[in-house]
């Protein structure tokens, strides 16, 4: 093997030995990225002009529009989290369901939909349905297995729900290495990828989720009644119940379809929409008498504390993936994965796998930043959607953050559950949904047509 392929290899395993030590990723990646740079001068199969463009790089990353939308994303969903608005939808959707049996279950599902297309932040909407609807559920006697089940399935729903910081993240990445692989291949002619394509991709698999969880939720209230009762947790009358849905919900439902539908639809960017997202969960906060000096600061760093840790994982990606090709590891990559027996399945299969173990230990965001640019364009060597590819990976890694005992929802769920609730009762809780999961991504692999329908009928 080439030395400057052994190169390639220890920047792998050394960044990847460092990561799972508990340093930072962004100081991790640029750190090993320039020492193994220096020792591989010293061999003379490094060159440091590779370097020479990092400043190009990083300029183009600060100018980039569609980033931009991140710290705006961010700004709504931590608005309409910290105002309360989640509240009063898991209070008001319980009480509409409370009377069926599975009912708080289904809406705390519908309101994990919602709250992943408002927020599009994980851990923030794991700890808010843990906060609010466990109790719920416990006094109405669900099971705990269940009840735990359900809000870690629904609070992973952001990964894969427009519009969402991580398909954001994950659009913009595709977008650049989808148009390097074609240019390198030679075709000047060829459809334009945009974050526009995958929030459209990613909206029928998404309901589709959405509506397995629900099916299996029906499906427990008809054959075990027990593990699901029905419960009211107050008398209320209907015209009460139907005025109190229509103030906790068409508020933010109509927020999200105007961002989401604006994308869609053309009339603005995914940065546009997401100015408009801030500004209108604002609007909502200051509607609920919740808008305050105080909370505006809190929102505020909140927001440049998840953008600045994104930006410094992208940066420091930059320079991990600049020298991992100065070592010609994305060749080594690339001879890899087109030279493996069964052609493109072993190779998409295996990047699955990878990629869903890389879960268990890295961020969504980190592992968009570090693999995409490595392992996507031998994938589009075969000519495949990048849509379907990034809807793919993201239930791929949504099916990750589930899945114990590394999850990184059942961590987040753990830290609000009470103690009654064993760590093993909140791994048997997920394994039904990690078996949905794996069966949605199944049926995603076998119909890609789920994700590139709905893209090729507006854009095409």
């Amino acid at each position: 093997m080439p030395v400057n392929e052994i190169f390639a290899i220890l920047l792998l395993v050394f960044t990847g030995v460092f990561i799972m030590f508990g340093f930072p990723v962004a100081f991790t990646l640029a750190g090993v990225s320039i020492l193994m740079a220096l020792a591989g001068s010293l061999f003379g199969v490094f060159d440091f002009f590779f370097y020479s463009s990092i400043s190009a790089r990083y300029f183009g990353i600060m100018t980039n529009e569609v980033l931009v939308a991140i710290p705006l994303f961010v700004f709504m969903g931590v608005m309409l989290e910290r105002s309360k608005i989640a509240e009063a939808l898991l209070t008001t959707m319980g009480q509409a369901f409370g009377a069926v049996r599975g009912g708080i279950g289904i809406s705390v599902t519908l309101v994990g939909m919602l709250l992943a297309a408002a927020t599009g932040i994980v851990g923030a909407t794991v700890v808010t349905m843990g906060l609010l609807s466990l109790p719920t559920m416990l006094r109405a006697g669900y099971d705990k297995k269940l009840a735990v089940g359900v809000i870690c399935a629904s609070g992973t729903l952001g990964q894969i729900i427009p519009p969402s910081i991580a398909l954001v993240i994950l659009g913009d990445a595709l977008a650049g290495v989808y148009t390097e692989s074609q240019l390198a291949k030679g075709n000047f002619i060829f459809e334009p990828f945009s974050v526009i394509d995958l929030f459209a991709g990613a909206l029928l698999p998404g309901l589709m989720l959405v509506g397995f969880y629900v099916a299996w939720l029906v499906f427990l209230a008809i054959r075990k009644p027990e593990v699901s009762p029905a419960f009211y947790d107050q008398d209320v009358k209907l015209k009460a119940l139907l005025l109190d849905l229509c103030s906790a919900m068409l508020p933010p439902c109509l927020l999200v379809l105007a961002v989401l539908g604006s994308i869609i639809g053309g009339l603005a960017t995914p940065t546009e929409a997401a100015s408009f997202g801030g500004v209108g969960a604002t609007i909502l906060a200051a509607a609920k008498g919740q808008l305050s000096w105080d909370l505006l600061r809190s929102v505020s760093q909140s927001t440049v504390k998840i953008t600045c840790m994104v930006f410094g994982i992208l940066l420091g990606a930059s320079i991990f993936s600049l020298t991992f090709r100065g070592f010609g590891g994305d060749a080594l990559v690339h001879h890899f994965l087109t030279g493996l027996p069964g052609g493109f399945t072993t190779a998409m299969l295996i990047v699955m796998v990878v990629i869903f173990l890389l879960g268990f230990i890295l961020d969504f965001i980190e592992i968009v930043f570090i693999v995409v640019p490595i392992v996507a364009p031998a994938l589009f060597h075969a000519d495949i959607s990048p849509v379907w590819l990034g809807v793919m990976i993201a239930v791929n890694l949504q099916t990750s953050f589930l899945t114990p005992p590394f999850g990184w929802a059942l961590f987040y769920v753990r830290a609000v559950a009470p103690p009654s609730i064993r760590t093993t009762e909140i791994y048997r809780g997920v394994m039904p949904f990690v078996a949905i999961q794996l069966i949605a991504l199944g049926v995603l692999w076998l119909y890609p047509d789920i994700s590139t329908w709905l893209p090729r009928v507006l854009f095409n």
